[in-house]
C-alpha cells in the first residue's frame, strides 16, 4: 500500500470539499461574526449566557461547514486505502508487539534499504513542494502592487484564485509522485512475497513429501511387490530368462487364462532369485534372450502378455509340451 496515494486522495478530497463548501463557509462565518458583534453590543445579558449562545452558534457553524469537509476528506482517504488493500482489514496490526521496543530491531529498520528509500522520497516531496510554493509566491509578489489600486473584494478574489492554482499544482505534482510510489510499493510487495530457494524446497517437501521419506516408501513398496511376485513363482508354467540379467515367470491355464499371464519379472539379482525359486518348485526354465528382453520391455506383472508376443510364447509352450520332464535348462 502506498501512503503517498492516500495522502494525495486526502488532499484531493480536502480541495474539492473546500471548493464545494467555500460559499457556505463564507456565509456562515459572516453570520457568526455578525451574531457575535450583535450579542456584545446590542443585547443585554450575563456574560455566561452570551458565551453559551456564542458557543452553540460556533458548533452549528462547524457542523454545517467544517464537518462535511472533514468527512469528505476522510472518505477519500478510506476509499484510497481500501482500494489498495482490496477491502482487507488487518486486526493484527492493532495488537501491541513488544518486539518493536527492541533497539536492535529499531536500528535495523532505521538503516534498512526501505528506510533509505522513504528518506529519499520525503526529500523529493519536500523539494518539489518548496519549488512549487516558491514559484507561485514569486508570481503573487510581483503582482501584489496591483492590490493598491483594487478594492478588497477583487484583491481577495485574486489571492483566492492564485492560492487555488498553487494547490492544484501541488496536487498534480504529488499525484505523479504517488503514482510512482504506488508502482514501487507494488514491485516491493511482489519481491518480498517471492519465496527463496529454501522456502520452495520446504514447500515442495510439504506438498510432495520429503524425498528421503518418499524414497524409503518406494523401496518398501518394491520389496513388498517383489515378495508378492516371488510367492507367485511356484504357480508359473515356465520362466523365460536371459542367462543372468532378465527372468520372466509366465502362467498359462487354458481354462482360466485367455493368454499367458506374467506372474513375476525382474533383472540382475532379482532375476536370479526368480530362477532359483522356480527351480526349487519344479518350474521349467527356458533361455530365450530376445523374448526375455521383449517381455521385460512390453509386458506387465499380473497381466496377459501383449498380442504381438503370442507366437513367440506359444513356441516356448509347445516346446515344453514336447519334451519330457521339467527343471531343465534348454536353449531355443
Amino acid at each position: 500500500m502506498s501512503r503517498d496515494a492516500v495522502s494525495v486522495a486526502s488532499l484531493l478530497g480536502a480541495y474539492f470539499a473546500f471548493t464545494l463548501f467555500i460559499g457556505a463557509l463564507a456565509d456562515g462565518c459572516t453570520r457568526f461574526m455578525r451574531y457575535c458583534i450583535g450579542s456584545t453590543v446590542g443585547q443585554i445579558g450575563t456574560v455566561s449566557t452570551q458565551l453559551g449562545e456564542i458557543g452553540i452558534q460556533a458548533l452549528r457553524l462547524l457542523a454545517t461547514t467544517v464537518l462535511p469537509m472533514t468527512l469528505l476528506t476522510i472518505l477519500c482517504a478510506v476509499v484510497a486505502t481500501f482500494y489498495q488493500t482490496r477491502m482487507l482489514v488487518a486486526g493484527e496490526l492493532l495488537r501491541p508487539k513488544f518486539s518493536r521496543l527492541n533497539p536492535l530491531q529499531g536500528f535495523k529498520r532505521l538503516f534498512s534499504l526501505k528506510s533509505l528509500v522513504e528518506v529519499l522520497k520525503n526529500i523529493l516531496k519536500i523539494t518539489v513542494l518548496i519549488y512549487i510554493i516558491y514559484r507561485c509566491l514569486e508570481g503573487m509578489l510581483l503582482e501584489s502592487s496591483r492590490y493598491l489600486y483594487a478594492d478588497l473584494a477583487a484583491s481577495m478574489g485574486h489571492l483566492y484564485d492564485e492560492g487555488k492554482s498553487m494547490v492544484l499544482w501541488i496536487i498534480l505534482a504529488f499525484l505523479v509522485l504517488a503514482g510512482a510510489d504506488y508502482l514501487y510499493q507494488y514491485w516491493e510487495y511482489e519481491r518480498e512475497m517471492r519465496m527463496s530457494k529454501q522456502e520452495i524446497k520446504e514447500e515442495y517437501k510439504q506438498m510432495e513429501g520429503d524425498p528421503k521419506v518418499k524414497g524409503k516408501i518406494k523401496q518398501i513398496q518394491r520389496q513388498r511387490s517383489r515378495s508378492r511376485m516371488i510367492q507367485k513363482v511356484p504357480e508359473a508354467d515356465v520362466i523365460v530368462r536371459n542367462p543372468t540379467h532378465v527372468a520372466v515367470a509366465l502362467r498359462y491355464k487354458p481354462e482360466v487364462d485367455a493368454a499367458p499371464v506374467v506372474l513375476a519379472m525382474g533383472v540382475d539379482e532379482f532375476a536370479l532369485r526368480i530362477v532359483a525359486v522356480g527351480e526349487q518348485h519344479g518350474v521349467a526354465v527356458v533361455e530365450n534372450v530376445p523374448l526375455a528382453r521383449q517381455l521385460l520391455a512390453e509386458a506387465e506383472v499380473d497381466r496377459e502378455i501383449p498380442p504381438n508376443l503370442y507366437n513367440a510364447v506359444a513356441e516356448v509352450m509347445v516346446y515344453l509340451y514336447q519334451i519330457d520332464g521339467q527343471n531343465r535348462i534348454a536353449k531355443v
